[in-house]
C-alpha cells in the first residue's frame, strides 16, 4: 500500500502543482481539439486515464527487465497496447462517442504526459506508487478536460451535458441543462476559443498559485520557547 505521505505528495502533484495540462502544458493537442462540450471531454479522459494507470503499472512490474538502450520503445508498444484497449472497449460500449471522437482516440499514444511519467517516474518506483501516480496525473488532466469542456460548452453553445447518453447511455438523455436558448458564439466552439479558455485556466491557477505563496509569506514566526542556562551567580 501507498504510504499516506507519499500518496498525498502524488495526489498534490498530480492534480495541482504538476499538473499534465496547467504547468507542464503536455498532450495539448487532444485537449484543445476536442474539448467543445463535456462529453467529448470525459470520454476522452477516461481513455486516457485507463492508459496512463495501466501503463504506470506495466512499466514499473518490467522496470527490472528492460535495457536503457531499448527503454523508450518498449514504453511506447505498451502505451500503444492498452491504447488499442481502450479504443476497443469505446468501440464497443460508445460507438457513437467513438465516432465523434475520431483520431484523437488513437492519438493518445503520442501524448508526451504518458511517456514522460512512465520514464520519469514508473520507471523508477514500485507498482504501487507508480499506479497511483498515472491514476493523480490521469485525474490531473481529466478534470483540466472536463473543465475546459464545461466552460466551452457553456459559452459556445449556452448548454451543459449535452448528449450525455453517448457516453453514460439512455438515462442520461434528459442531463442536458439549457443556460440561454437559441445561443451559439462560434468563437468558443472553434479551437481559437479552446485557446482562450485553456489560457484563461492556466492564469487563474497562476494566480491562485502566487496569492497562495503571498499568504505563507506573511504568516507571523511563531517564536520558540526558549530555555536559557544561566551559569555563575547573578548579583
Amino acid at each position: 500500500m501507498t504510504p499516506p505521505g507519499q500518496f498525498s505528495e502524488l495526489m498534490r502533484h498530480g492534480l495541482w502543482s504538476n499538473n499534465p495540462a496547467l504547468v507542464q502544458l503536455l498532450g495539448l493537442c487532444p485537449l484543445l481539439a476536442v474539448s467543445n462540450s463535456v462529453v467529448n471531454s470525459l470520454g476522452l479522459a477516461l481513455a486516457t486515464l485507463l492508459v496512463m494507470v495501466g501503463t504506470g503499472t506495466a512499466v514499473s512490474l518490467i522496470r527490472h527487465q528492460v535495457p536503457a538502450s531499448v527503454r523508450l520503445p518498449a514504453y511506447v508498444m505498451i502505451i500503444a497496447a492498452f491504447v488499442t484497449c481502450a479504443e476497443l472497449l469505446m468501440a464497443a460500449y460508445t460507438y457513437a462517442l467513438y465516432q465523434i471522437l475520431g483520431i484523437f482516440i488513437p492519438l493518445i499514444v503520442t501524448n508526451c504526459a504518458i511517456l514522460g511519467r512512465a520514464d520519469a517516474f514508473a520507471s523508477r518506483n514500485p507498482v504501487l506508487p507508480a499506479a497511483t501516480d498515472g491514476l493523480m496525473m490521469g485525474l490531473g488532466f481529466g478534470l483540466v478536460l472536463v473543465t475546459l469542456g464545461a466552460l466551452r460548452e457553456a459559452l459556445g453553445q449556452g448548454t451543459l451535458f449535452s448528449s450525455m447518453e453517448l457516453l453514460l447511455g439512455a438515462q442520461a438523455s434528459g442531463w442536458e441543462i439549457v443556460l440561454v436558448e437559441n445561443y451559439q458564439f462560434l468563437f468558443f466552439v472553434l479551437p481559437p476559443g479552446a485557446f482562450f479558455v485553456a489560457g484563461l485556466l492556466i492564469a487563474l491557477k497562476n494566480v491562485l498559485d502566487s496569492r497562495i505563496e503571498q499568504r505563507r509569506q506573511t504568516q507571523p514566526v511563531k517564536s520558540a520557547n526558549r530555555r536559557v542556562r544561566v551559569t555563575g551567580t547573578i548579583k
